[in-house]
């Protein structure tokens, strides 16, 4: 499954700059709002789940090269997150659901954990 069959599933509201979403396939799912856990515990082409919407996602996307970062919660980046996250080419994706929902939502999709 693509990123793009995800963002339509989950109607996902993509808040950095379009791209070519269908170019991008999850291999697995993580989520927490602790960096230091997502550090130890996520991969490399994962979606993050997190409430977390400030400056330091971007810098943990960018070392762990996760596929797209999933804000719930309706919690919103500020305008200087999304740009440095454009900079680095950091997908952030937002929802009004919460972290659990959009986990179930995943784990019906067969994204693995």
């Amino acid at each position: 499954m693509n990123l793009q069959q995800i963002i339509e599933a989950l109607q996902l509201t993509v808040l950095t700059e379009a791209r070519d979403f269908t170019e991008t396939s999850p291999t697995g799912g993580y989520v927490s709002d602790l960096l230091s856990c997502v550090m130890a515990g996520a991969a490399k082409n994962d979606l993050w789940v997190t409430l977390q919407a400030h400056m330091n996602i971007v810098a943990v996307d960018s070392m762990l090269e996760v596929a797209a970062i999933i804000i719930t919660e309706n919690a919103q980046p500020d305008a200087e997150t999304i740009s440095k996250a454009n900079e680095e080419g950091v997908i952030l994706l937002a929802t009004t659901r919460n972290s659990y929902e959009v986990c179930g939502m995943l784990w019906e999709m067969d994204i693995p954990a």
